[in-house]
């Protein structure tokens, strides 16, 4: 029986070199689906931090502007303060770190704005003597009206805290070498803007008159002090969040 011989197969033989297509394939990096990239929470915050940034700078650009425009339709103008009278009706100063004295102090202040009423919250008075608090007293709450000229009154009296010793030593050294005294008168207190339908927030006012020369009393008489060339000067305090400028 004679055995069939079956043709080998052929094997292929790789091509040498390897062709372009070949090189292309082999070099090129299997496919992975990345997944979804998330936002950071960092660009998040930068990005909010942006735009309140924006919105405040905005707010500011408003304020400024309707603050300019109110200036020039408007010309607003500080009042204006001075002492009128000062009158001492008791003053004693027997013990060294003890003060007390009875004053009467009337005040006159004038609004010259045409088109502006200012409105005052209660007033604190203090009479000083060489920056230590020596009276106190509190004028209520009031209404400005426009080009007015309003008086005020107050009967300031000593603190029941104890001044230092220094200053009624000094105090005492002024009263016998002159005496006379002088003091300064304080006032602080906030105070709103109106016009029209517009309205200020409360701003902060200070007020000093210094250089007050108040004679002593002699016996039950009371004394009256030198207020012709007395000069107050007003300060106005705005607030700005934590800050007082």
């Amino acid at each position: 029986m004679t055995d069939r011989v079956h043709p080998s197969a052929k094997t292929t033989k790789p091509t040498f070199p390897a062709t372009k297509s070949q090189l292309s394939g082999a070099n090129r990096p299997t496919y992975r689906p990345q997944p979804p990239r998330r936002r950071s929470s960092r660009g998040c915050a930068s990005t909010l931090c942006c735009y309140l940034l924006l919105i405040l700078l905005l707010l500011l650009l408003l304020i400024g502007g309707a603050g300019t425009v109110f200036y020039f339709l408007c010309h607003p103008q500080r009042p204006s303060f001075s002492v009128t009278s000062l009158k001492l009706s008791y003053f004693n100063l027997t013990s060294p770190s003890t003060f007390k004295a009875s004053f009467d102090l009337t005040l006159s202040t004038t609004n010259p704005n045409h088109n502006i009423l200012f409105s005052y919250d209660p007033t604190s008075v203090s009479l000083l003597y060489a920056d230590a608090t020596l009276a106190t007293a509190t004028i209520p709450s009031f209404l400005h009206h426009q080009r007015n000229t309003t008086v005020l009154q107050a009967h300031v009296t000593s603190t029941e805290e104890e001044v230092q010793s220094d200053t009624v030593t000094e105090l005492k050294r002024s009263a016998k070498s002159k005496s006379e005294v002088a003091l300064k008168v304080k006032l602080e207190t906030k105070v709103e803007a109106q016009m029209s339908v517009l309205q200020t927030p409360g701003v902060g006012i200070t007020v000093l008159c210094d250089d007050i020369a108040v004679t002593l009393p002699d016996g039950e008489k009371p004394a009256s002090a030198s207020v012709e060339n007395t000069a107050c000067e007003v300060d106005v305090r705005f607030k700005v969040w934590k800050w007082t400028v």
